[in-house]
């Protein structure tokens, strides 16, 4: 009879478990007339050698052409630039307040007497670092992504180095960088996608930033010059990124625009004028906005799922997400997502609030479209000498 008592007891708890093991229903959007499926067109093709539109959510290629193929990355090797100088100012090795010199090798390799962009600081002399980067954001300016370089390495030739470590954490795995304005040089290399991926870090990990992108001129003494992302005038939603352009690479253009809770980054390389950039990238943007959408399925703090833990105060743990999880999908097929957990069969007390317990992912047509860490959303504290003998008793029981 206590055998056959044990054996009920393992199998509700069983059930239990399963149960526990299925996250609640992806949470209806917000009120709103809903959206027609429509079957997606082509995406324009921009004229140049490659290009490609990514979801800055998912990471997810919405559309493309040639984009693991290897360009010259022309000015948009800024943000390369900008990228490693915002992560070594978190890291306190250089601050905005840093007295940034001129040096000659800078002035001479990429000031105003160079058939290249420039910012216009003076030979010699010294400049606020902030300064200095609005002067290479905004005015894509040669002399002061070098004397940035060597300010903050040593040597332009150090900071590439730099920028090739921070390259393959970012996870650009096409790319390899000489130089820190983008100037043609053998070895100086990049894709369409690594580009996309860039833009996507540079916003997510270093936004204070990224928005230096959206300045629409700059002044540097006497000489005051505009942005060259003609898109900043053209569209409100458009905030970034960053223009190129030698003879090499052709016109290129990084741009990013975010339109509710849905942000895309393109990335056009090697097109036929300042003109046709701007409007391929545009047109790639308003087709990604049209035939994609973006929601929210959870929210920090919300609980969307519960386990079983053991030796805890409590009998079971809630779970949820640390971070807001979105999720692009082609407009219409919200209703055609699946959500599904992976959870540890066994969880044992104590369990502080935050810490990471699984991980829930959402597909559609069987293709993961996104994922996150389930975390505690509260922490389950560790029981009493006598429940814990008895839990471990059960686990024992349970056990294979």
């Amino acid at each position: 009879m206590k055998f056959r008592l044990a054996l009920a007891a393992l199998a509700t708890t069983a059930i239990g478990v399963a149960i526990a093991q299925t996250p609640a229903p992806v949470p209806a959007p917000a009120p709103a007339a809903p959206a027609e499926s429509v079957a997606i067109p082509p995406a324009p093709k921009p004229a140049g050698t490659a290009y490609v539109l990514i979801d800055y959510t998912t990471g997810q290629v919405l559309a493309g052409e040639n984009y693991q193929q290897r360009v010259e990355p022309a000015s948009i090797t800024k943000v390369m630039t900008s990228y490693v100088l915002a992560a070594e100012q978190k890291n306190g090795k250089i601050r905005p307040t840093d007295q940034v010199m001129m040096s000659e090798r800078a002035w001479r390799e990429g000031g105003a007497g160079t058939d290249g962009s420039y910012s216009g600081f003076a030979v010699n002399q010294t400049a606020p670092l902030l300064d200095m980067e609005k002067g290479m954001a905004v005015q894509s300016g040669n002399d002061a992504a070098i004397a940035l370089a060597e300010h903050a390495a040593g040597s332009q030739e150090a900071f590439a180095s730099l920028m090739n470590n921070y390259a393959a954490k970012i996870g650009m795995k096409g790319s390899h960088f000489v130089n820190a304005h983008g100037l043609s040089a053998p070895e100086h290399y990049s894709t369409a996608y690594d580009l996309a991926l860039l833009g996507r870090a540079l916003i997510h990990d270093y936004p204070e930033t990224y928005a230096f992108n959206k300045i629409k001129e700059f002044t540097v003494g006497t000489i005051t010059q505009p942005n060259r992302n003609l898109l900043l005038w053209r569209d409100a939603s458009v905030d970034g990124i960053k223009t190129g352009h030698h003879s090499g690479a052709g016109y290129c253009l990084m741009s990013s625009a975010k339109r509710g809770d849905q942000r895309l980054v393109a990335v056009v390389m090697g097109s036929t004028s300042e003109k046709q950039r701007a409007e391929d990238s545009l047109a790639l943007l308003n087709w990604g906005f049209r035939f994609y959408e973006t929601h929210r399925l959870y929210e920090p703090g919300k609980v969307i799922a519960s386990q079983k833990v053991w030796k805890g105060k409590a009998d079971k743990i809630q779970l949820g997400v640390g971070e807001p999880m979105l999720v692009s999908v082609p407009r219409g097929r919200y209703a055609d997502l699946k959500p599904s957990m992976n959870v540890p069969k066994t969880l044992v007390a104590p369990i502080t609030q935050g810490q990471a317990i699984g991980e829930v992912k959402v597909t559609l047509d069987g293709k993961v479209v996104a994922q996150a860490p389930l975390v505690a959303v509260s922490a389950v504290e560790e029981a009493g000498f006598f429940k814990r003998l008895w839990d471990a008793f059960w686990m024992w029981w349970e056990s294979d």
